[in-house]
């Protein structure tokens, strides 16, 4: 099996020093959604200082299902499920989260710092939080487990699409304790991402970067989204509007998302969720509000979004619906129902007229 060594490309910190063969590190991953499976997955392969073999990777999931899949996936030579969060709290070194929303955030924190005040760590312990959360949270959890003897948080938001996280190709922001983030980079990169970027000791400011990065990202494609409407009410094929953004606006992600709106497909099981979209529009917008700097795009976007959202709600309860889960691309339901047009497939009402 290939295992991954780091090396200083897209690393700002100096290598650390490597620990005694006697004191591998153990590492625990809490969550294994959309994200968080591949990021764990890609992990449990990876190496740490040479001649020290890694330890299986500790995971522990809400729903086991996902766990037992990746320990069968990878052997229990690199995965071990564990019994509870308790157990990943007070066994492992390093604590890796990746959840759905702040309030499950929270939550997991919680309970890791009810145990560990229970059963103080005797040596260091770091906490990684990669979800994206609105900025207070992530300093009110670096209180919480800074708290605890020999415990460190940093945040550590990740930008990629399950696809991206797939490939270990994530960009990976950093904030926090300066030790705590160069021992972690060295552990994610490239096992789990291409760079680090390092945004300081304030652990608010990793999240609001991330905040920022997805208002770009949403205000592209709410735009994407409304480009392709008015072409298709007049007349331009969705393929032209596919090849006309692939041209002009080259960026891998945005093509990803209008490849998607062209074909319409939106089903959410392996890209970012609707409700996902939904949460981070509404986190942009809140920190919008917070320094008084309005964003009107992610003010629509959001209003799109909570429309699509409507729509397959109503589809469901009257069972007509074709997927369960759908991908926030799905934004472009909103703007085709305002122009008067079907919601989820063009098919039903595109007139495809190619000029000579």
């Amino acid at each position: 099996m290939e295992h991954l060594i780091a090396n200083t490309v897209g690393l700002p910190y100096s290598r650390p020093a490597t620990p005694g063969a006697h004191a591998p590190v153990q590492i625990g991953f809490i969550g294994l959604g959309s994200m968080g499976y591949y990021m764990a997955r890609n992990l449990a392969k990876r190496a740490t200082h040479p001649g020290i073999p890694p330890l299986p990777l500790k995971v522990w999931n809400r729903t086991a299902e996902k766990a037992a899949k990746l320990e069968k996936q990878l052997g229990k030579e690199l995965i071990v499920v564990a019994k509870n969060i308790e157990e990943i709290a007070t066994t492992c070194d390093i604590i890796i989260t990746n959840l759905v929303n702040d309030a499950v955030v929270q939550e997991i924190y919680e309970q890791c710092a009810r145990f560990l005040r229970l059963s103080p760590p005797t040596k260091n312990k770091i906490f990684v939080e990669t979800s994206t959360i609105l900025p207070p949270l992530a300093g009110e959890l670096d209180q919480l487990i800074s708290g605890l003897a020999h415990s460190h948080f940093i945040s550590c938001p990740v930008f990629g699409r399950p696809n991206v996280a797939d490939k270990a190709q994530l960009l990976i922001v950093m904030a926090g304790d300066y030790r705590s983030k160069k021992e972690v980079a060295y552990i994610l990169v490239p096992a789990v991402g291409r760079k680090v970027v390092d945004l300081g000791e304030n652990v608010e400011k990793a999240p609001t970067f991330k905040l920022l990065g997805n208002s770009m990202i949403l205000g592209a494609v709410e735009v994407i989204a409304e480009a392709y409407t008015l072409g298709d009410k007049a007349g331009i094929e969705a393929e032209r509007i596919r090849d006309l953004i692939g041209d002009i606006l080259p960026a891998p992600g945005l093509m990803g998302y209008s490849d998607r709106m062209c074909r319409d497909d939106y089903d959410g099981v392996d890209g970012f969720s609707l409700e996902g979209g939904i949460k981070d529009a509404s986190h942009i917008r809140r920190l919008t509000a917070q320094y008084n700097a309005p964003m009107p795009v992610i003010d629509i976007a959001h209003q799109r979004l909570v429309t699509a959202r409507a729509i397959h709600t109503a589809q469901k309860e009257e069972g007509t619906q074709s997927l369960d889960l759908l991908d926030w691309t799905s934004i472009i339901a909103g703007s085709r129902v305002a122009a008067g047009l079907r919601p989820f497939d063009s098919r039903k009402h595109k007139a495809v007229v190619e000029e000579a």
